[in-house]
């Protein structure tokens, strides 16, 4: 199995929206745009027959990349990272720390929006999961608190843990860091079972967020185009 690509790592400028659709830990392809609502290109061949023998052979290698390393939500429930917050979802990834002072609220501000404008979607369709770089800090009590200032509704988990366990997690999502000061304010919105993955400045402005989670969500699979 190949690891993620090293570019799925490297960290934008902040003045950069990025988007990056990606076959599900398969090559990657990026474009960088200084505009609010960048071009999106996706990897798909458009000949691809995508049959559920296929879709479960990808889901296949995207659990033993993922893995089921235990995280904790804010309500204290144990949670595995692919088979419970992965497997057959679209998901809305991001990291923070919830003592930050910089752009974490700004960040998670933002993702309050595009909850709101998917309305019934989210804990149905899509969920959002945003994972601490600071697991050590954020028990599930203060979480909880933070998600409750979000007005977060089900279907939006705040996770942590054992420090190993969601460090392993965040690295396989190329978000982590050594100094939680450093944390991404990179959005990475996935549809596994179609393995159309893309990233997304987590600053930019929400109605383009919500585009771009739209069109993840909307994807039918290279079967389907």
């Amino acid at each position: 199995m190949n690891s993620v690509p090293s570019s799925f790592l490297q960290k934008p400028r902040a003045t950069t929206l990025v988007l990056i659709a990606v076959a599900a830990l398969g090559s990657i392809s990026t474009s960088t745009s200084g505009q609010a609502t960048p071009n999106q290109t996706s990897t798909k061949a458009p000949s691809q027959i995508e049959t559920s023998q296929t879709v479960s052979q990808r889901q296949a290698g995207a659990q033993k990349y993922f893995t089921d390393v235990l995280l904790v939500n804010q309500n204290g429930e144990k949670v595995r990272f692919y088979s419970d917050l992965l497997h057959d979802k679209v998901v809305i990834i991001n990291s923070f720390f919830a003592t930050c002072q910089g752009s974490c609220l700004p960040m998670n501000r933002n993702l309050e929006k595009v909850q709101e404008a998917l309305g019934d979607h989210i804990g149905k369709d899509v969920f959002i999961l945003s994972i601490s770089v600071d697991p050590t800090v954020d028990t599930p009590e203060s979480l909880k608190a933070y998600a409750k200032k979000l007005n977060a509704r089900p279907g939006w988990y705040f996770l942590t843990g054992d420090k190993q366990n969601v460090d392993f997690a965040l690295n396989k999502l190329g978000q982590y860091v050594g100094d939680k000061n450093d944390h991404l304010n990179i959005i990475i919105i996935g549809n596994e079972r179609t393995g159309l993955w893309k990233k997304a400045f987590g600053l930019a402005q929400s109605d383009a967020l919500v585009k771009v989670v739209e069109s993840v969500l909307n994807d039918q699979g290279a079967g389907n185009k």
